[in-house]
Parts: structure tokens; sequence; C-alpha cells
């Protein structure tokens, strides 16, 4: 069923994508094959830079975040304890170990990255592993564990590169027609080179502002679901307690990165563009399973 939803919400932004330059080519007289390869420009682009970020998210993760990697082998009870948890619910997930990292902060934090479920990484702070139980630390483990599994990363991938092929491509189309109702009967006037690439540039940040809204959407649904996820791992009680600890004991984490969208908590104001939901509507979730 959530596999379901997951592909129900790429076709629906797909169909929405689809309508909204069809609407807009019905309007623009290009030449076909001139629109076409622009089109094939734009999701060459918009495509790329999203795998192509994937591809490097472990290697960023462990450069950015200091990541300590750690073993069964580790000397430290907490860390040894975190280790062997995943490692239990890769077995019975039936998936590859992920890469297991713990990173100094006092934020009480984690997330998962990597291009798939079998070449995962999980990264835990400092902070988390000295507030939370080792029953919370389980079920925040499970929460990410429900990340991996259900191809979170290369999911958001696909709806990342997807909007940027959008935003590109509809921002360079609208500039065109501004260039051309500008122009006089004789071809002269327009936008010129650099007001059409000002107008592409204002477009691209207006329509990316708009398409964040059904993507944070999709943000939120895959922390509902991970959430539900750890809780059949661990049990609703422990996701709860580890959800409050977490809420207690936030702090503000310095570091404004792409991976800020794959932590388990984000303080961030309650709102259409927010890429969590709230605490409190998580725990509410919880508590109705």
């Amino acid at each position: 069923m959530q596999g379901l939803k997951r592909i129900g919400f790429y076709l629906l932004l797909n169909f929405l994508v689809v309508m909204m330059l069809s609407v807009i080519l019905y309007f623009v007289p290009m030449p076909r094959s001139q629109t076409l390869s622009l089109l094939i420009f734009c999701a060459i682009f918009g495509f790329a830079g999203s795998f192509i970020s994937l591809a490097l998210s472990k290697f960023m993760a462990k450069r950015v975040y200091k990541l300590q990697m750690i073993d069964a082998n580790t000397p430290d009870a907490r860390a040894r304890f975190l280790y062997d948890t995943v490692a239990q619910m890769a077995r019975h997930e039936g998936i590859a170990m992920p890469e297991v990292g713990i990173y100094p902060s006092p934020d009480v934090n984690a997330f998962a990255t990597g291009a798939s479920k079998n070449k995962a990484l999980m990264a835990f702070s400092v902070g988390l592993l000295e507030r939370l139980s080792e029953d919370e630390i389980a079920a925040v483990a499970g929460h990410e564990m429900t990340h991996i599994v259900q191809g979170d990363m290369v999911s958001m991938t696909l709806v990342m590169g997807l909007v940027n092929t959008f935003v590109m491509f509809a921002a360079r189309i609208v500039a065109s027609v501004l260039d051309s109702a500008l122009r006089g009967d004789s071809g002269r006037g327009g936008l010129g080179y650099l007001g059409y690439y000002l107008v592409v540039i204002l477009l691209q940040n207006v329509l990316m502002l708009l398409a964040m809204i059904p993507v944070s959407y999709y943000s939120r649904y895959r922390e509902y679901r991970a959430d539900q996820g750890a809780a059949e791992l661990t049990g609703a009680g422990s996701m709860i307690s580890a959800l409050q600890k977490i809420e207690q004991y936030y702090k503000v984490d310095k570091k404004q990165d792409s991976f800020a969208l794959a932590k388990i908590n984000s303080k961030s104001k309650t709102s259409i563009f927010a890429t969590h939901p709230s605490v409190v509507d998580r725990i509410e979730r919880l508590r109705s399973i």
C-alpha cells in the first residue's frame, strides 16, 4: 500500500507537470523541434544534477559531518548497540548492511543517505546517543531503516529531477514569449541577451518556490511513513518517546546543507513549505496506530 501511494504521488506530479507544460506550449508559437530540444536539454541538466548529488551523497556526508564509522568491534558500548541494532534490522528487511557513522554534534538528530537501499549510510549525532535510551535509539534506527527500505533517497531524487526540469523549461518558454511580445514588426527590441537571462533567473526562483509546495508535502509524507515503520520494528511507544526527547533537546545545527531534508527532525515553521511535520502531529499519528 505504501509503495502504491509513492508511485501514485510520482504519477500525479508527472501529470501536473505535463498539464502545465501542455498549457504553456498551447499558447507559445515555437517550432516543435526547437521545443523538444529545449525539453531534452532541461531534462538532462535537471536529472543529472540530482543523480550526481545522490551518487556522491555518502562521500559528502562523511566529509561534511566528519563521520566516525563504527562496526561490531567498536569499543563504545552504546555505539556497538547501535551497530548491532542496525545489523539486526538489515537482516530482517533483507538488505545489505548499511554503513553506520557517528558525527560530533549536540543536536539530537540522525539521517540516512545513499544511492540505493543496498548501498546506504546511516548517520547519528553524538547528542542522540548521549540523550536517548537504547529503546529510543533503536526506534530512530528503525525510522532511518524505513527510509532506506522504502527507497526514499531515490524517490526524492526523481521528484527533484522532475521539478528541476519543469522549472528550467517553463522559465525559458515564458521568457521567450515575453521576448517575442516585446519585439516590433521589424524584429527589433525584445528583452535582449542580458534581459532574457535575468527574466529566466527570476522565473526559475518563483517557479521553484511554487514547486516546493508538493515536494514539501511528499517530504512530510515520508516522515510519517518512516515513523510508522519504526513503530512496526520497535513499537510505537519507543518512537513516541524518542520524538519527545528529540524535541526536548533540539539544538539549532549551524550546518545548512542538503542533508537537512533527510534528518529525522527539522525545526522549520509549520507551513506548506515545511519539509517535516511537527513532532506533535507525528506523535498523534503514532498514538492512533
